[in-house]
């Protein structure tokens, strides 16, 4: 599937991004780049290749376990750490440029 400037206006507008027409074509070469590369990374035959539990030994990895001992740290247990109160309410709408003494006021964007 090729992405057209078409497509690229489409979802631009959705977004309420203003893009040139350079950064339309530029949208357009990218994402059709990165599309093409899926595409070729869809072809190649992994069957027999065994699921990782990481990529990548750039974050603190102690290499000198063998095999899924190195990625122990990332398995741990569902805890959930540092509840705290949420923030109070009139201080969460304090800043917003447009709110109703309840909710945020935000500008409708599906129905134009």
């Amino acid at each position: 599937m090729k992405v057209t400037e078409k497509d690229v206006a489409y979802v631009a507008d959705l977004s309420n991004l203003e893009l040139t027409e350079e950064e339309r074509a530029h949208m357009v070469r990218d994402l059709n780049s990165i599309l093409g590369y899926i595409d070729m990374l869809n072809r190649l035959d992994t069957d027999n290749v065994e699921p990782m539990a990481q990529v990548s030994d750039r974050y603190g990895v102690d290499t000198s376990k063998a095999g899924s001992e190195r990625f122990a740290y990332a398995n741990r247990e569902d805890i959930l750490f540092g509840l705290r109160p949420s923030l109070p309410h009139e201080e969460a709408l304090a800043n917003a440029p447009d709110a109703d003494e309840t909710f945020f006021k935000v500008p409708k964007v599906i129905e134009r």
